[in-house]
């Protein structure tokens, strides 16, 4: 799966990248592209129980795509063509002031500059449904065509409204014949606000009821981050870390927040397998049955498939081993159909 990280140019993009990444990068308006870990307390707590000689995370590839500049014909295409490529959108925006940093639209206004991404958006993909209906106006009828040309007129109408394409509804028939296509529109996006360190212990900021009632009514999660801030953070350790938090009354790392909230968008979820080995978390699609999660690890332990052994993440919290686990009877043996849940910890039985 790989993640989009858009905005216009100086919103504090590649900041996230790099907090994402745990990494710098170099030469600004380029495209970044690193694999990355997803921070997971669930893990932190599974390593230091087991003590595995290795600890891996779940991934995600993430790509710092350069900001859109309003205006640049050949900055639209590139950007555009790279978003194409995400399956999902993390779409930060400028909310902090900083007389050193200009805005590239003169002020800093973030509703303005959601509306206006996602305008962008919403032209390509409207371009796209037009020029597949002049192609099929003008060439022969196909079997099917019928009610592909339905489709895209109901696209091109809602569109031309303004309405993304996530917003309707679709029969799986109708499902099918869009994944033919690349709509933009179509993809999870979650808006980052990037507000400043005196908006963050407000908790307050200029129109956050505007932007708070566009995200609702457009079904876009709202995550409000300090992208300077968490880079400070990231510097620190232990104690001197959760000091710093809780004198900036955040909880956990927007990095960690930005991270679930994609997930549960993608929907994606974990499940865990545990030894003095590794320590290691899966990603999987919600709804995958224990068989199929076996063939996440090997195809072998999914053809050979015998039962899963499953225990309750908290469970394992509450009791710190798998004998006292099974003593209060909350060790599980469940079969090929059985649906694995989010956070479960988890060991295959098979043969070949």
């Amino acid at each position: 799966m790989q993640l989009g990280l858009i905005g216009l140019p100086l919103v504090g993009k590649t900041t996230l990248f790099e907090l994402l990444a745990e990494s710098r990068t170099s030469g600004a308006g380029r495209t970044h592209q690193a694999v990355v870990r997803i921070p997971d307390p669930r893990v932190d707590f599974l390593s230091e129980l087991f003590h595995p000689r290795k600890t891996t995370y779940a991934q995600l590839e993430i790509v710092d795509i350069p900001g859109l500049v309003p205006g640049s014909d050949r900055g639209a295409a590139a950007f555009l063509a790279a978003v194409r490529g995400a399956d999902a959108l993390v779409h930060v925006v400028r909310v902090f002031e900083d007389e050193q940093v200009p805005h590239v639209e003169g002020s800093v206004d973030p509703l303005r500059d959601i509306e206006l991404i996602n305008y962008e958006l919403l032209l390509a993909d409207l371009d796209l449904v037009e020029k597949r209906l002049e192609r099929m106006q003008a060439g022969k009828k196909k079997k099917g065509s019928g009610e592909e040309q339905v489709l895209l007129e109901r696209l091109r109408s809602a569109l031309e409204a303004e309405q993304p394409i996530s917003t309707l509804s679709f029969s799986e028939q109708e499902r099918a014949m869009m994944s033919a296509y690349q709509f933009l529109t179509t993809k999870p996006l979650v808006l980052v606000l990037n507000v400043g360190e005196e908006h963050l212990r407000s908790r307050s900021f200029p129109g956050q009821e505007g932007i708070t009632e566009y995200a609702r009514s457009h079904g876009m999660p709202l995550l409000v981050v300090s992208a300077r801030l968490e880079a400070e953070i990231a510097e620190l350790e232990g104690e001197e870390r959760a000091l710093f938090m809780q004198e900036a009354g955040i909880d956990e790392p927007g990095v960690v927040r930005l991270a679930r909230t994609v997930y549960q968008c993608l929907g994606l979820i974990s499940f865990f397998t545990v030894g003095e080995d590794e320590v290691k978390a899966w990603t999987i699609p919600a709804g995958t049955p224990a068989r199929r999660a076996a063939g996440k690890i090997h195809s072998d332990i999914e053809r050979g498939f015998i039962r899963a052994e499953v225990v309750n993440y908290q469970d394992m919290v509450t009791y710190r081993s798998m004998a006292r686990i099974k003593e209060q009877g909350l060790f599980r043996l469940e079969g090929k159909d059985y649906v694995i849940q989010d956070g479960e910890i988890v060991h295959f039985r098979f043969n070949v």
